[in-house]
């Protein structure tokens, strides 16, 4: 394994400097350099002071993210249909196993449906209305979003979706971090 060139992504990541890093774990700019290009190895305290200054650990480090899912298929989306009161469903577009620090999953509400209300809770929230309209209902202010509308906000107030229409309406609904 080539662990130069994880350490310059991961450098490069925090908007570090080879002079910078080499700074916080008193080594020399050259050393990085060379380091990072594969042309010289760290002493594994070395190596721990380096990722400790990066932010991260050995074992994060060494772990292989390659193993995570980057596509989702039907076969991965877990939906819920007609829960009560929304007459439509929920699609969990990404599999909770995947520990995200935001979740998206896809609405659809039936004429008069409604999601159960959230409460306040740190994060955000953001939506994007594919098709039909809907009420967005924060505490005591609510606001109408139309198909190709897009809603953003804080969650500081009890909130959820209402459709007033005729129509189905469907709404991409990202949630940070994740609480559906």
């Amino acid at each position: 394994m080539q662990i130069g060139d994880r350490i310059r992504r991961l450098r490069l990541q925090r908007g570090l400097t080879q002079e910078e890093l080499a700074d916080r774990c008193e080594l020399s700019k050259g050393f990085i350099s060379l380091m990072e290009r594969d042309l010289t190895s760290p002493s594994i305290a070395t190596l721990i002071d380096i990722l400790q200054s990066l932010g991260t650990d050995l074992k994060t480090f060494f772990s292989d993210s390659g193993d995570e899912k980057l596509v989702f298929g039907e076969e991965d989306i877990f939906a819920k249909e007609d829960p009560e009161g929304m007459k439509g469903f929920v699609k969990w577009l990404v599999p909770p196993s995947q520990k995200n620090r935001m979740e998206p999953i896809l609405i659809e509400l039936g004429p008069g449906g409604e999601t159960d209300e959230d409460d306040p809770h740190e994060g955000e929230e953001f939506g994007y209305v594919l098709s039909g309209s809907i009420r967005i209902v924060i505490g005591d202010r609510v606001e109408r979003a139309r198909t190709d509308e897009s809603f953003y906000f804080k969650p500081t107030a009890p909130h959820k979706l209402v459709n007033n229409a005729r129509t189905p309406s469907r709404v991409l609904w990202v949630s940070t971090p994740p609480s559906f």
